[in-house]
């Protein structure tokens, strides 16, 4: 039976490790969810009356044109990005990995490169989804995280820290 310290310690097995590398995945993706929708509701408006979020919390939002929308889309999503994975990467420094393979500053730059390119690849497949197959929007933004998760945990593990 695995106590506390041990389940938070980086020092556990493979199936325990991938356990806390998916919840600390859940806890930077609400925060980029958050993140993202705060900042499209006060700073960059970006979100409309028929967004969820706007409906649910009876938000007021402006009426703003497509161009500026999607301008402000994209700032906000890059923030939250920046936010949110540097999030992850504390968490997974603490609770996950063993950090120490390479140079903090080399390791932190490899874990926005592979979340980046990982967030490419997601996004080209979730498009691609949609676009081929005329898949739900919700389905293939999960088979978007999906991929995400495989190649994220995969170069975390074995290429940015120790294991």
């Amino acid at each position: 039976m695995l106590d506390r310290k041990t389940i938070l310690s980086p020092n556990t097995g493979p199936a325990v490790q991938f356990i806390k590398y998916a919840i600390c995945g859940g806890i930077a993706t609400a925060t980029n969810i958050v993140l993202f929708h705060l900042l499209g509701y006060r700073i960059f408006p970006c979100l409309q009356t028929r967004d969820t979020v706007v409906r649910l919390l009876h938000l007021s939002m402006p009426v703003i044109n497509d161009t500026a929308r999607g301008e402000n889309a994209i700032l906000a999503n890059f923030i939250a990005f920046v936010v949110s994975n540097f999030v992850a990467y504390i968490l997974n420094v603490w609770f996950v990995f063993r950090s120490g393979r390479h140079h903090r500053l080399v390791e932190l730059g490899l874990f926005y490169a592979v979340s980046g390119v990982s967030f490419a690849i997601g996004t080209a497949l979730m498009g691609w989804l949609i676009l081929r197959f005329g898949l739900m929007t919700t389905v293939a933004f999960f088979s978007n995280i999906f991929v995400a998760l495989l190649i994220n945990y995969g170069m975390r593990k074995f290429v940015i820290f120790k294991g």
